[in-house]
């Protein structure tokens, strides 16, 4: 029984702030702090790049120089200009680029740290969230997100400190030369040209910005649907809907192909309109340098020095449209990836709440007047009351959808209660760490999901760090050691996507090795046996009744066979126990429980 809907008003409440409007400032500030941690990286960076801009200006003086020199007597000439200041030019042009390598050098550890956190929180804050967000979320577009995200934080810190930073830093100081150096036409020409073209650029990089973030939702639907029907493979053959997936997926792209063709029209429109204004720019400034030139105010090294700026200012200017469209483009990619970290916890751990503690504590399960409705109007569990005594086996029947798995996710902590108490060991499993609570029961779920890995490592996922002995052990009393053995690679088989190299019985017995292997206190058997056939059934059932010796287990089934030996059964029925006793009570009564036994045993 599988119910989602509705989030908490808590949940809903903080999921509405993470989707309230985010200004790019307060983005950068929630990155800032994960580049700090590297501050004299930083700080040596900015000092190699204020450097590399310094040499980077004075090439355009040297060579003046150069130009003005050639105006000396060849004799003149040929000693001055090659020992001075051909020298000085190679190696301004040597600092240039030396500067600008050690600043990439020293800053790469701090770019690469930085996308490694914020990574690696994204990662355990998504672990973090509760059930419900994980069965509402679609996984290719979520996925599309963090890689995007991860991939602007390194956008944003290249395209800001390598080049937008650098240019601002050349601007000023050219402006400032210009301005003292020559007259202030010059200054006032290069700063009306900036404000125009910068105005442009922004103006039209915003308006074009819908596009982007319409081609960005357009690739993640498309993404996630390519996502979703690989995933569901067999349930696509299943129904000979390979044309379907593909006409769905070949719809998401040609929606992607009319907003990326729109973009790019809309591209075309900022690259001509920035290279008009560099243009008009370049001939206002060489007008008046051309001028000075002929007037006897300036000399052919003062033009050629003068064009020599320009070309390097506007060089990097032009691409400024680009640079700036990437930068707001990684800022939204980066502020996805910061909204998914800002969505509210709907369980989470009090604020210094302590371990379970069950070292000298017997490990009693009670469900004390228990309440819980995974939709506000829908309710599933009404005033419920048991108790699992420590070391004893309870099984829970009935018909589907009476809210038999529902009791396993709320012990296990995936939801919170509406109403009542659950206890473990006398203690609130509210008021203790969810983590401490998990790791004090073991479950074999009833649909069992394994990793694209080896039978070793999804058995040795339930203790991570166990042997090869250990993991042998636990499938032999899970009876799957010589299925194991009898295949090629043995226990480095790779049992593919979600398992679906094995059969349903041989992943659900690696479920039950891996159970088997964390040996927990507390053990849940939801249709543990299911997908076995009837001699493995009673085979494994026998290890499973070993293996629940001494332990406090909940066993939750359809098929009656399997708890007739189980302290206590309850019938759950609409989220009531209708009825509770042993298998023989239970019988001798000749109700609910004694009928579906009946039908069982008939249809065996």
């Amino acid at each position: 029984m599988r119910r989602h809907g509705e989030s908490i008003p808590a949940a809903s409440t903080s999921n509405a702030n993470a989707a309230a409007p985010r200004s790019d400032w307060s983005t950068l500030t929630r990155l800032f702090p994960y580049l700090w941690q590297y501050k004299w990286r930083v700080m040596a960076a900015l000092a190699f790049m204020v450097g590399a801009k310094l040499a980077n200006v004075g090439v355009p003086l040297l060579l003046k120089q150069l130009v003005d020199a050639m105006t000396l007597t060849p004799q003149q000439a040929l000693v001055a200009v090659p020992v001075a200041l051909l020298v000085a030019y190679g190696l301004l042009r040597l600092c240039t680029s030396l500067f600008a390598e050690l600043r990439e050098l020293v800053f790469a550890k701090a770019t690469e740290g930085a996308s490694r956190s914020i990574s690696l929180e994204v990662f355990r804050h998504l672990h973090a969230l509760s059930l419900r967000f994980h069965l509402e979320r679609q996984t290719g577009g979520m996925t599309r997100d963090i890689e995007r995200g991860t991939r602007g934080v390194q956008s944003l810190i290249s395209y800001s400190l390598y080049s937008i930073i650098p240019t601002l830093i050349e601007v000023t100081l050219v402006l400032t030369l210009l301005a003292v150096k020559y007259d202030v036409w010059f200054a006032g020409i290069t700063i009306v040209a900036l404000v125009f073209y910068i105005a442009f650029t922004v103006t039209v990089t915003e308006w074009r910005t819908q596009f982007r973030k319409e081609m960005n939702e357009l690739d993640s639907t498309a993404h996630s649907r390519a996502v979703d029907s690989l995933l569901n493979y067999e349930t696509v053959k299943y129904f000979n809907n390979e044309e379907f997936e593909a006409q769905r997926y070949d719809e998401g792209l040609a929606r992607y192909r009319r907003a990326a063709l729109k973009s790019q029209r809309t591209l075309s429109l900022l690259n001509t309109g920035q290279q008009l204004l560099i243009a008009v720019a370049l001939v206002a400034m060489l007008w008046r340098a051309t001028q000075g030139v002929v007037e006897g105010r300036m000399t052919l090294g003062d033009l050629v020095m003068i064009n020599a700026f320009m070309i390097q200012l506007y060089i990097p200017l032009g691409f400024l449209g680009v640079l700036y469209r990437e930068i707001k483009q990684s800022l939204t990619d980066l502020d996805k990836m910061f909204r998914l970290m800002d969505k509210g916890y709907e369980v989470a751990d009090m604020p210094g709440a302590p371990p379970l503690a069950l070292e000298h504590v017997a490990a009693t399960v009670s469900f004390e007047r228990v309440s819980f409705a995974y939709e506000p109007m829908r309710p599933i569990l009404h005033d419920l009351s048991f108790e699992i005594p420590a070391g004893k086996t309870v099984a829970v029947v009935g018909p589907s959808g009476a809210g038999k798995s529902t009791l396993a996710r709320l012990l296990y902590r995936f939801y919170d209660i509406t109403g009542g108490r659950i206890l473990i060991g006398g203690q609130d499993i509210r008021q203790v760490t969810q983590a401490s609570v998990r790791a004090a029961i073991g479950i074999v779920p009833q649909d069992t999901v394994l990793f694209n890995d080896t039978v070793e490592y999804n058995i040795a996922y339930g203790r991570p760090g166990a042997g090869r002995t250990e993991v042998e052990e636990a499938a032999r009393a899970a009876h799957i050691h010589g299925f194991i053995s009898a295949t090629p690679k043995g226990y480095d088989t790779m049992v593919g996507e979600r398992g679906l190299k094995l059969s349903g019985g041989e992943k659900q017995r690696v479920a039950i090795a891996r159970t088997l292997l964390k040996n927990p206190p507390i053990l849940i058997f939801d249709e543990a046996t299911s997908a076995l056939d009837s001699a493995n059934e009673r085979a494994i059932q026998a290890e499973l009744q070993s293996a629940a010796q001494n332990k406090t287990t909940l066993v939750i089934a359809h098929r009656l066979s399997t708890v007739v030996d189980a302290h206590e059964i309850l019938v759950l029925e609409s989220g009531h126990i209708s009825e509770r006793g042993t298998h023989t009570q239970l019988l001798a009564l000749g109700a609910r429980y004694a009928q579906m036994w009946a039908l069982q045993q008939s249809n065996d």
